[in-house]
């Protein structure tokens, strides 16, 4: 038997982590794998630790003694799964609700593609909708771009074949052993939101295909913790793509991102203040500048 083990990164969010291990229980396992659930909490104070303990007992928790984050948290639980001899691990956000068939969907598109390291489902926003939150991503630094396609579209059947993706969300990213082990852990020093995107340009810098399966779904509750239009949100992600190109641009991209990027995040800043959110606009700019003088994001907007 091959060994899946899923990591569900926990923050005081007991309630979604909760809803999501009782779909976890109805996947199936993918032919000749076991699959073993591990929770890594995030220092959180809400009681997660003993709440999931105790609905939940053949569930593995590893508790950290602080907040690390996205790539910290999920950083630790890699380090663990890999060390106990887990042949492939899947990050899950806790605020989804998983299909039966998306462990075994995930693992059998990777199997059918030997030359594909990593591979993502088809993501609705929270169950019971059918509105697509990703189909596939794309991701192109030189032009300061990274986004969902297909992003709330309905589903009508338009993706139903497994492809070449440039972009996995880290909401549902699964990937084999050895992929973890050439491209490495996530990057830490993002202080949140693009260390999927940076994860998955390195995979594909050292040869990797990465896959999106439409056989696989997922629901995912979007922003259940920061808000779609709060003002937190959008400095951070204003933040974290300003880093992903700077550090991934090649060639003439090296020239064209910052200009492009800054065209991007007016017309961001535009479309906010349009939609009736102003604090939100103002996030923009104030990201940008914070950027430029080198204020460490993590300490610049509690």
């Amino acid at each position: 038997m091959k060994n899946l083990v899923v990591l569900v990164l926990n923050w005081n969010g007991v309630a979604d982590t909760l809803a999501l291990l009782a779909t976890l229980e109805r996947c199936r396992a993918p032919e000749g794998w076991s699959v073993r659930i591990l929770v890594v909490d995030n220092g959180s104070s809400d009681g997660s630790v003993a709440k999931i303990r105790a609905a939940f007992p053949a569930v593995g928790i590893l508790a950290l003694p602080e907040n690390r984050r996205f790539a910290g948290g999920n950083n630790a639980g890699l380090e663990r799964a890999l060390a106990e001899g887990a042949d492939a691990v899947m990050l899950l956000n806790n605020d989804t609700e998983a299909d039966p068939a998306l462990l075994e969907r995930l693992v059998l598109a990777l199997e059918q593609n030997p030359g594909a390291g990593a591979a993502a489902p088809l993501i609705y926003f929270g169950a019971p909708s059918q509105r697509i939150w990703y189909a596939g991503g794309r991701c192109d630094v030189a032009l300061g771009h990274a986004s969902h396609r297909g992003l709330r579209d309905v589903d009508r059947g338009q993706y139903r074949s497994v492809e070449r993706t440039a972009y996995l969300t880290g909401c549902c990213l699964l990937a084999r052993r050895e992929v973890w082990e050439a491209v490495g852990l996530l990057d830490d020093r993002y202080y949140i939101y693009a260390e999927d995107a940076d994860w998955c340009l390195r995979a594909r810098a050292a040869g990797y295909r990465l896959l999106f399966v439409p056989t696989a779904r997922l629901w995912h509750k979007v922003s259940a913790s920061s808000g779609v239009a709060s003002p937190w949100r959008i400095y951070h992600k204003v933040r974290a793509g300003l880093t992903l190109c700077h550090r991934h641009a090649r060639g003439l991209g090296r020239l064209a991102w910052l200009p492009a990027s800054l065209a991007a995040h007016a017309a961001m800043a535009a479309k906010l203040l349009l939609q009736g959110h102003p604090a939100a606009a103002a996030a923009v700019p104030r990201a940008l500048a914070d950027a430029a003088r080198g204020i460490d994001a993590g300490e610049a907007m509690p």
